[in-house]
């Protein structure tokens, strides 16, 4: 269970904090850090969840950590999940 209610897709956070107050497009962005412009454009749409090697070019890029990015990943996903584990019995230990 995620600690936040309602934590924000990774893209979001990209596109407001970090493209949006130095006016980079995701275009420039993808330039940037050697990727389709099209991976960039699905994060910032919230259409597509964050990769590993996303987040180890956007850290490097923003001087941030991977951790960052993948927290926000895991906890929005975390936040977001749809499943059913009730019928689920845990292991007792004896």
């Amino acid at each position: 269970m995620s600690l936040l209610k309602n934590p924000c897709h990774p893209g979001e956070v990209l596109k407001e904090l970090y493209l949006t107050p130095v006016d980079m497009s995701e275009g420039q962005l993808a330039k940037r850090l050697d990727v389709p412009r099209t991976r960039i454009e699905r994060l910032t749409k919230q259409t597509t969840s964050l990769t590993v090697d996303t987040a180890l070019r956007l850290s490097r890029f923003f001087g941030t950590t991977p951790e960052y990015w993948l927290n926000m990943q895991s906890s929005y996903d975390l936040a977001n999940a749809n499943v059913d584990v009730s019928a689920i019995k845990p292991l007792e230990m004896v």
